[in-house]
């Protein structure tokens, strides 16, 4: 992998980490225009997912910085308890396909683009269907609640498959279930973060250990990590102020020409 490519990929996870596009869907989509494959893939996945993650503590560190007070230089069971709660509970459902599922799931990736188009299309139903009722509801809203944590965890969960959008899935099922546009953007963000990260100190681990080996230099990776991070920042702040004002239509129009060009390019490759 050249700088100029990592440059690119690095643009694309750290814009569609959060806009509701799918990261791992644009990933396939650009190795497969660029002709990249193989164990640099996981190398390079980690290096990225890492550096959206830091993205968004930067983004969001006042909300975090005020759960990480509230739980543990308190005693009391105060409302940032519960939300690291529902946070936990919204994990539930990735951690298991996480412990036990974990070898079927990558199989999905690296098989061509026909799954990623059509998981795309499956993201642009779920974007526009949440528009759609939410705009007939009369009523804001409500806060993340622990059955709403366990629904929004169990879509996360489904959303591991490549074109499938993790943000725009958790996001559109939140809406669903009438949690307040800009609580489910937040949530969204937040219960993301330790899954990423032990995702990434996992397969650390393994590179080190020697189980997963790469060819990627040290240029390209930074490049990578920066671009990421950079886009990622962006992204992140971008997407909060889009849910609020709710115009994920416009995203479902554009998962659903990507998913048509997805499909259309595994067909006729």
């Amino acid at each position: 992998m050249s700088w100029w490519e990592a440059l690119i990929m690095g643009i694309v996870q750290g814009l569609t980490e959060f806009l509701p596009v799918s990261s791992s869907g644009h990933l396939e989509i650009a190795q497969a225009l660029f002709g990249t494959a193989g164990e640099d893939n996981l190398t390079f996945a980690v290096v990225v997912h890492t550096a959206t993650v830091l993205s968004t503590l930067c983004i969001l560190w006042k909300e975090v910085s005020v759960l990480f007070r509230g739980t543990f230089t308190s005693f009391q069971w105060n409302e940032e308890k519960q939300y690291v709660c529902k946070i936990l509970v919204s994990m539930i459902p990735v951690f298991v396909v996480g412990m036990f599922f974990k070898e079927e799931v990558e199989n999905f990736f690296g098989n061509g683009l026909l799954l990623v188009g059509i998981c795309l299309l499956i993201t642009a139903v779920l974007l526009g269907l949440s528009e759609w009722l939410t705009q007939r509801r009369s009523a804001e809203g409500h806060e993340v609640t622990y059955r709403d944590a366990i629904i929004i965890g169990c879509a996360q969960a489904v959303a591991v498959l490549p074109g499938l959008s993790r943000s725009g899935t958790t996001i559109a099922t939140g809406l669903l279930c009438g949690v307040k546009k800009e609580s489910v953007a937040k949530f969204s963000f937040l219960m993301v973060l330790i899954p990423i990260l032990g995702e990434a100190f996992l397969d650390l681990l393994d590179m080190l250990q020697g189980e997963v080996s790469s060819s990627l230099g040290i240029v390209p990776m930074c490049v990578g990590f920066v671009a990421a991070f950079v886009t990622g920042c962006f992204a992140c702040r971008f997407m909060i102020e889009i849910v609020r004002r709710q115009k994920l239509v416009y995203f479902a129009i554009y998962c659903l020409l990507m998913g048509g060009f997805a499909i259309g390019w595994s067909l006729f490759d």
